[in-house]
Order: C-alpha cells, then structure tokens, then sequence
C-alpha cells in the first residue's frame, strides 16, 4: 500500500491527467463497488449488509449509500437514513448524492423549507445539467403537485 501510495504521488507530480485515473481507482473499494450493484438490483437489504461489513465507514460516500439504503429499504428507516445523510454533508457538504437524497427524504417528511434549503445547495454545487439538481426539482414538483 505505501508503494502504491508513493507511485501515485509521482504520477500525480509527473502527469496530472494520469493521477486522476489513479485517484478514481483507488476511490473505487469493492464494497463500493458491491453496494452499488446491490442498489442497482434494488436489494437494499443486500447494500446496507455490505456497507456494514466495509472497512471504511467514515467516507461521505459510505453515509450517502448507507442512508440511500436504508430510506428505500421496506419498510424505510428514515430516521436512521437521515442520520446519514447528515454525517456525509458533515463530511462534504457539497456530496451531490448526500444533497439530492436528502432533499427527497425532507419531501417524505413533509418539510418542503428543508428540501428547498437542500435544492438551493444544489444549485450552487453544481450546474444546471446536473442530474441530482434535475432529479430533486422533478421530486419537488411531484410534491408540490400532489398538494
């Protein structure tokens, strides 16, 4: 690990397009890897077993999936899903994931002020193309709608 860790911080030195590879890869830790496919298969059950089982969870990423999980899972565990969600923003308050997720789970609780506080985040974390911005907008509206 330190090897590879050194060879990286040449690469990084040397050729910065290259280290940005490198630095994808090593961000990319099988349970990532398996809890996403788990939340693609919709097996929240499956992920959030996987996440617990991680070497890392501390990571924004691990909190965001770890509360992604558990807020689809049947039945949902909102409660602890939004304790997640919070720890990932604690961790990188611009986490698009963490922004957009918990915007919707405000919208399951009926705190519109709150999803707008996290839309608003979003806006300024990124463009207008960006799929989380997208997808919360859509979610508010639906939201807005059915009132």
């Amino acid at each position: 690990m330190k090897l590879l860790l050194t060879l990286c911080t040449l690469c990084a030195l040397s050729w910065p397009s290259m280290a940005r590879d490198v630095t994808i890869e090593l961000h990319s830790p099988e349970w990532l890897t398996k809890a996403r496919e788990a939340i693609d298969r919709k097996n929240y059950d499956l992920a959030i077993s996987v996440l617990s089982q991680a070497d890392e969870k501390q990571s924004a990423d691990w909190h965001n999936l770890l509360g992604f999980s558990l807020r689809l899972k049947s039945p949902p565990q909102l409660v602890r899903a939004e304790q997640h969600y919070q720890a990932a923003l604690e961790r990188d308050p611009l986490h698009l994931g963490a922004l957009e997720y918990y915007g919707e789970l405000l919208l399951l609780k009926k705190d519109l002020a709150g999803a707008e506080t996290m839309l608003k985040r979003l806006e300024m974390a990124c463009s207008a193309n960006c799929e989380e911005l997208r997808d919360l907008q859509k979610s508010m509206a639906e939201f807005k709608a059915k009132k």
